[in-house]
């Protein structure tokens, strides 16, 4: 990408966010959930549809753009390392069935994110399958304070580190989105 793109919004009561408060799919207007796990699930599922949200339109040459040299961040490749990082999870709380890698060793989540259209889908498939296997999983652990694996951590650290790595990914995608088309994050 040569040129650098006029910065844009959807949004036109306040134009330095990604969309008005009233079409904005993350703004529920309900009240904040109760409960520690009500809460852990609303941002997960926030950050997933932000992540969603910030790939949604755009092509595969645009999805596996990648951000600056040296790196190899791209959405596309947030998109499968969230897949591969999901995966893992479930090993932490059953070390026993470890599943192979999706994408290979290292960063190959990021480095052979490609503008194809069928890796695209099968990112986002997998991504899709991770999500629902892990949730899956951490359903059975009602009692956040359990602990698990081999390593006895507490079901609520997984949560945390969930939403923490949702977050911080969200905040990369914010950052590629604006360089790809100059639509702001929020």
């Amino acid at each position: 990408m040569n040129e650098t793109p006029e910065r844009w919004s959807k949004a036109s009561v306040y134009p330095d966010m990604w969309a008005d408060p009233a079409e904005d799919p993350r703004n529920t207007g309900n009240v904040s959930p109760d409960g520690e796990l009500a809460t852990l699930l609303d941002y997960i599922n926030d950050y997933r549809l932000t992540l969603r949200l910030k790939c949604e339109g755009l092509d595969p040459a645009q999805l596996a753009l990648r951000s600056v040299p040296p790196s190899t961040m791209s959405l596309l490749g947030i998109v499968r390392h969230l897949a591969e990082v999901e995966r893992d999870w479930r090993s932490w709380v059953k070390p026993d069935e470890r599943e192979p890698k999706l994408y290979g060793a290292g960063d190959a989540a990021f480095e052979e994110a490609s503008a194809e259209q069928a890796l695209v889908a099968a990112a986002f498939a997998d991504l899709a399958r991770e999500q629902e296997a892990t949730d899956a999983l951490l359903a059975e652990y009602p009692d956040l304070g359990e602990r698990v694996g081999k390593i006895g951590i507490a079901v609520r650290e997984l949560w945390v580190h969930r939403v923490e790595e949702y977050a911080r990914h969200c905040g990369h995608a914010d950052l590629l989105r604006e360089r790809i088309d100059g639509r702001v994050g929020q």
